[in-house]
């Protein structure tokens, strides 16, 4: 039995206070999304213009926090003030993986880090999102299931940067962490493929 832990109508509660002001400012779902790729590319930068140094990491869970508070605000305006847009629909998948690509990538520059390591666990997350996208494409739902979805993947690459931050020295740890999120991520891509493919045999249709 999976049990589903759905923490969206509690983020909504606690952010609609914020969205309700942003619309009577005139604020867009779409300006929210964009700055919230500004965040991530912010956060990456400074890393990579500073490896060495160990304040930049806790960019890394600082930006997370905010593209959480984002995420859902860009929702409620589109959602609840009537501003959806097929230009947002867009931008609101595509800012997810750019911005997870601009945050993540940096630490690869960090002295220690397994840098091929790295590399792979983001391109295995952009993978998990262009499978749960491609299931759209067969007449499934859009697949967010997997035990590496984007949440995960945010802990993950959260946990490694503050614990690096506060001096923990890169070494076996952050190796055996980093190949298990592959495999957890490699898993992510079956499930979601698999679980598409399953939803699309039960309604009994094909893709055109």
């Amino acid at each position: 039995m999976t049990v589903t832990i759905n923490s969206k109508p509690f983020f909504q509660r606690c952010f609609r206070p914020a969205a309700n002001l942003l619309a009577g400012l005139g604020i867009t779902p779409n300006q929210i999304t964009l700055s919230n790729i500004a965040v991530s590319f912010a956060a990456g930068i400074a890393i990579l213009s500073m490896p060495d140094a160990v304040w930049p990491l806790f960019l890394i869970p600082s930006a997370l926090t905010v593209r959480l508070a984002f995420n859902h605000i860009d929702g409620l305006l589109a959602c609840e003030h009537d501003m959806k847009t097929n230009l947002g629909a867009i931008l609101n998948e595509a800012a997810d993986v750019i911005s997870d690509g601009a945050l993540y990538l940096p630490l690869a520059a960090v002295p220690g880090v397994p840098s091929r390591l790295v590399l792979l666990a983001v391109f295995l997350g952009i993978m998990t999102e262009l499978i749960g996208l491609a299931a759209l494409r067969i007449g499934a739902d859009r697949r967010e299931d997997g035990p590496m979805s984007k949440k995960p993947r945010g802990l993950v690459f959260s946990g490694i940067a503050i614990a690096l931050g506060v001096g923990v020295a890169p070494g076996t740890w952050l190796d055996t962490v980093m190949v298990t999120t592959l495999l957890l991520l490699l898993f992510t891509v079956f499930r979601r493929t698999r679980n598409a493919l399953a939803q699309v045999r039960a309604a009994g249709t094909a893709p055109c």
